[in-house]
């Protein structure tokens, strides 16, 4: 039975507090008054005002307590009814204009539950207001609820006064069965969920998450609900316990409950028709549109939801976007794309920079008797067309899958990788380093792509985007450790063990040119990043080089938190210092990630030179200027080579016979795709290698380096 209960008419708009809960000498308005800082002189109305607004067709339980600016005009107020304690900043006989929507200033056809509004705002067919703080020239038309509770948490993850833990909203990223339990709060980074998610084991460390998120926010009951200036909310059923930024545009949304709406000037947010939202954070300059559901949810910023997206229990990285398709109970880092209609993505840590396919279904608990598998896969991520993956399964780095049904867990351990499902041999086929052999453009285009789009104002974390970093980098020789213990056949392949949870046979490809291909990468990427030392230090001299660079004895272990890559020595050090009251809070270690930003590229030299001293099997001794020299020539050597097949991997698309069948001339392909001599893409690439080859020579000529000698100390060069 629905329990209604009565109360006398008058009593409407008041009592929004429990006594028990207000603080001694204060009253039930004490911190709406501390939230209302549009700094308007209100003042009571007139007699006549009060005429007025009654022959309007108004109503209020008592005029007393409607107070207006200076510049108030009653006139602009018709057929509303006013119930509490309401506040009313100037109204102007104007109308504003937004998109084509016209509304006349003022208060019309509404009802009223104790509420502030700023100046000249538009509200028209309001069916219940309450309890809102609403700022200037903001547009509400036709709602049928737009109120807030006195327990209102507006997504954060937090308990107020009175309320049990049980009252928590958790998001159950990763783990279907709650595991990996997180708690969302505002401006909620990638790394924060990821530090969170990624230790349930450790109960201290948890136990401080839980204190960090409750201190972020006051846990007094009565604070209201805020719409900030210039927002439009039209055609609008439910919105309950909402905070809104400035400038977000909200149209046609049939539920957004518990939700904070981070929106301004420069980032606007918008929420489109037949959406429905609950217990979640929705970032700046976010885009959801079209039947889009979400319950307990973050959305970091400028990411994007459309054409009936569900996002459910999951952690979408900035700069992403999901249309159509399912995704429950994931964290996904930045940079993440997902743009069909029947992918399905599940109880996954997706690491950013990736692209999931139609078709897709990645994760399937049907492995044992409880929903309890994960996926993890490292950034670059991208499953092709009808892929269907089974938990647990991990992947390298830019691991590519390619169409079909894997019916086993999988751990591939090998960067770069295709993964393919032979079913006419029933084996399973990996060809390490296939995007540098056969989609360099793409994996060079992707790159730029991200960096280029990425569209945060606030950059705590400093994303990687280059496809040769720490972690990429680790992973190659964890490949060449592997490639190298292979027994391989004529045609060049060999059979491998583990990668499969599977009896069958797991064949590798192409083994002696991944190895070869992964060495050359991994010399290029220190030497490039030695290069990039000498220019940003001005460095004038090889001896000032070696004095400059710090040597490690080896190579550090580096962890991806959120799409910012950290030692993980100093992931380490933050958990201990957590743990110990070091950090107190979330602000704190958001420093960490500025600071461990700022100490970046000093830690990816120090890591990039560690790793081409092994690579190269010499010692810091042996890294003398005649090898310097020979390392330049290799890296440009290297850099030839790949901008060569960014061009060539391109090219394909305009000789293939099978992309050119469906046109009659080469005229219309070109008005089509474009011609290959105009990509502009292509054309930086190849200036790039021009660039890259007078660089080296002017670094040759300024270190005055010694013709080298073909190895040092009798050692064959890659």
């Amino acid at each position: 039975m629905n329990i209604i209960t009565k109360h006398p008419i008058n009593n409407l708009g008041y009592n929004f507090i429990d006594t028990a809960y207000i603080p001694k000498g204060e009253d039930e308005y004490y911190l709406r008054n501390r939230q209302n800082n549009n700094g308007i002189d209100y003042r009571r109305l007139s007699g006549f005002e009060i005429e007025i607004l009654i022959r309007n067709g108004n109503t209020s339980d008592d005029w007393g307590k409607i107070f207006v600016s200076k510049e108030f005009d009653p006139v602009l107020v018709k057929n509303s009814n006013f119930h509490g304690l309401v506040r009313i900043g100037k109204l102007e006989p104007y109308y504003l204009e937004f998109h084509n929507l016209r509304m006349p200033v003022g208060i019309y056809n509404s009802q009223i539950i104790s509420c502030d509004f700023g100046h000249n705002v538009c509200i028209s067919n309001a069916n219940y207001l309450s309890h809102y703080i609403i700022g200037d020239e903001v547009m509400i038309a036709n709602i049928n609820e737009l109120a807030t509770t006195d327990y209102s948490k507006f997504g954060n993850g937090i308990s107020k006064e009175g309320e049990k833990e049980a009252t928590r909203i958790k998001i159950e990223v990763r783990n279907e069965n709650g595991g990996r339990s997180i708690a969302p709060f505002n401006r909620m980074l990638a790394g924060d969920a990821w530090l969170w998610s990624n230790h349930p084991e450790d109960a201290a460390l948890q136990e401080k998450f839980i204190e960090f998120t409750q201190k972020e926010f006051d846990h007094k009951r009565g604070y209201y609900g805020t719409i900030g200036d210039r927002c439009v909310i039209k055609d609008c059923d439910i919105i309950k316990d909402v905070k809104i930024g400035t400038d977000a545009y909200i149209k046609g949304a049939n539920k957004l409950k518990n939700l904070t709406i981070n929106s301004d000037k420069e980032n606007t947010s918008q929420i489109g028709e037949g959406c429905e939202l609950v217990n979640g954070i929705v970032g700046f300059g976010c885009r959801i549109f079209y039947g889009v559901k979400a319950v307990r949810f973050v959305m970091a910023s400028h990411s994007q939801l459309k054409y009936g997206a569900r996002l459910i229990n999951s952690y979408l990285g900035d700069n992403s976007t999901i249309s159509c398709c399912e995704v429950l109970n994931t964290l996904i880092f930045p940079n993440h794309e997902q743009h069909h209609n029947n992918s399905f993505l599940c109880a996954s840590l997706v690491m950013g920079q990736s692209n999931i396919a139609a078709g897709a279904t990645i994760g399937s608990n049907h492995n044992s008797r409880g929903a309890d598998g994960e996926i993890i896969a490292g950034r670059g991520f991208w499953p092709g067309l009808c892929v269907s993956l089974k938990h647990n399964s991990k992947f390298a780095s830019f691991t590519i899958l390619a169409k079909g049904d894997f019916p086993f867990e999988m751990n591939v351990k090998l960067p770069f990788c295709l993964v393919s499902n032979d079913v006419k041999n029933d084996k399973l086929v990996l060809m390490p380093g296939y995007w540098f052999l056969y989609n360099m453009y793409a994996l060079e285009r992707n790159a730029w792509k991200f960096e280029d789009r990425d569209k945060r104002t606030e950059k705590i974390q400093r994303i990687e985007y280059d496809y040769l970093a720490p972690d990429t980098i680790n992973e190659m020789f964890t490949a060449i450790e592997l490639l190298s213990k292979l027994s391989i056949d004529k045609d060049d392949n060999a059979a491998i063990d583990g990668i499969e949870n599977s009896t069958r046979k797991t064949e590798v490809v192409k083994v002696k040119q991944a190895l070869q291909l992964f060495k050359e990468i991994i010399s290029y990427y220190g030497t490039v990043q030695l290069i990039r030392h000498i220019n940003r230090n001005g460095l004038s001299s090889f001896e000032e080089l070696k004095k400059s660079i710090r040597v490690k004895i080896t190579r550090s272990e580096w962890k991806n938190m959120g799409g910012q890559l950290i030692p993980a020595a100093d992931v380490e050090k933050l958990k201990n210092k957590i743990k110990t009251d070091g950090i107190n809070s979330w602000s704190e270690v958001h420093d960490f990630y500025l600071q461990s930003g700022e100490e970046y590229e000093n830690n990816k030299l120090i890591h990039a030179f560690t790793s081409l001293l092994e690579i190269e099997h010499i010692t810091s001794k042996q890294f003398t200027a005649q090898y310097f020299n020979h390392l330049l020539q290799r890296a440009l050597a290297t850099k030839t080579w790949m901008s060569k097949s960014i061009y060539e991997s391109r090219a394909k698309d305009y000789t293939n016979p099978f992309r050119t069948i469906v046109y009659e001339t080469k005229d219309e392909m070109d008005a089509v795709i474009g011609k290959i001599e105009n990509n502009q893409f292509i054309q930086d690439q190849l200036k790039g290698l021009e660039d890259f080859k007078k660089a080296v020579k002017k670094l040759m000529r300024k270190f005055e380096l010694p013709h080298p000698n073909p190895s040092p100390k009798g050692k064959d060069t890659l």
